[in-house]
């Protein structure tokens, strides 16, 4: 199970991707416009991936996976697999663009993959490869960072709500406004995420979570610092376990992270804010340079088995986009109801704002 700040990690990729090379001035412009020398194949047939290879590849997050997923695979096709492991998109991004060329899986996160796309820096997927393709579930297909799901196959998901000690609090949480409620003050947490609070924040204001108003971002920064003042702090990674011992009664976390800890806790529970909140997906999705592309194209088609997306999302605690695989589960998260939906929203891209985003995360924790 990956750790929640190496999921966080991926949350900021966009902003700390430009130290990798992407200028923050230009990304934007990046996800409309731009194009690396090299792919002008994107829009030409797909061609015949030839006979399997021996060999995969895969450059993924850690401890997200589960231990028969990989050994079955090589057994089954006869192919030597290797896993490398990074904690952040950007760091995955990094050794793209550094000209790596040793990899043929990659996972990278939602709002990552039109920055791979722009930059040439992933293959399309081959369909007539991914017999099970209709194991996903539909609200997985034809994603907004991925249109038609041109370069990806989805892999986990999830969204970050409220969780909440059911059997502490004399209120049922249902809104971001509870981290105002200063009764609970000191026994609260938010995401050491700007990208998280401040869309909270957002949201509770009736905006979406990807504003660059800057009227929205001073309302939402105020609302912020507000809440400041009942946090315990701003924290990620150790918040299930004080979740589980009673220090902490309310936190912003994943949904996958709280059905974790509901097993050591039964008394946890979670909701989707009325005001809305962050939806997430991963995907599995090919560099340009891998070397192994038809069994990069097996291992994609692979996760879809419903026994095999069912022992990922065990092992994880994630939601999973293989709705064969639902049966299978022992605690499936399961997939935000037509209502829910309406308040969910993925994060994109902020292109020059994100300096600005920046700069108002900074204020709300110097506050």
């Amino acid at each position: 199970m990956r750790s929640v700040d190496e999921r966080i990690a991926r949350r900021e990729f966009v902003h700390r991707a430009t130290a990798m090379g992407v200028g923050l001035g230009t990304i934007g412009s990046l996800l409309t416009a731009c194009r690396r020398e090299g792919p002008e194949d994107e829009h030409e047939p797909l061609k015949p991936l030839g006979p399997m290879e021996k060999e995969l590849a895969i450059y993924s997050w850690s401890d997200y996976i589960a231990p028969t997923t990989i050994p079955n695979f090589e057994k089954e096709f006869g192919v030597s697999v290797t896993y490398d492991t990074y904690e952040s998109n950007e760091e995955m991004l990094a050794k793209l663009q550094s000209g790596a060329q040793g990899y043929d899986i990659i996972c990278p996160s939602g709002y990552a993959i039109p920055v791979l796309v722009a930059l040439g820096l992933v293959a399309r997927v081959n369909r007539a490869y991914i017999s099970d393709w209709g194991n996903i579930a539909p609200l997985f297909i034809n994603p907004v960072f991925d249109p038609d799901n041109a370069h990806t196959v989805p892999w986990q998901w999830g969204n970050t709500g409220i969780a909440y000690r059911k059997d502490k609090l004399p209120i049922t949480p249902d809104s971001w406004s509870i981290f105002h409620d200063a009764r609970f003050r000191g026994k609260m947490t938010q995401m050491d995420d700007g990208r998280d609070v401040i869309g909270s924040w957002l949201r509770y204001g009736g905006h979406s979570l990807n504003s660059i108003d800057p009227h929205d971002l001073a309302q939402a920064k105020a609302e912020a610092i507000t809440a400041k003042g009942n946090l315990k702090s701003y924290i990620s990674a150790p918040v299930k376990a004080q979740l589980i011992s009673g220090d902490v009664l309310v936190a912003q976390l994943y949904n996958g992270d709280t059905a974790q800890a509901r097993a050591e806790q039964p008394n946890l529970d979670y909701c989707i804010p009325k005001e809305g909140c962050t939806l997430w997906a991963d995907s599995l999705a090919i560099p340009r340079s891998a070397r192994h592309k038809r069994a990069a194209h097996e291992y994609m088609n692979y996760i879809l088995r419903p026994r095999v997306g069912a022992d990922i999302s065990n092992e994880t605690g994630f939601g999973t986009p293989n709705q064969a695989a639902l049966p299978l589960i022992s605690h499936p998260v399961p997939y935000p109801t037509k209502e829910e939906l309406a308040r969910l929203e993925y994060q994109r891209d902020l292109g020059k704002a994100t300096a600005e985003w920046d700069q108002v995360w900074t204020e709300i924790k110097s506050a």
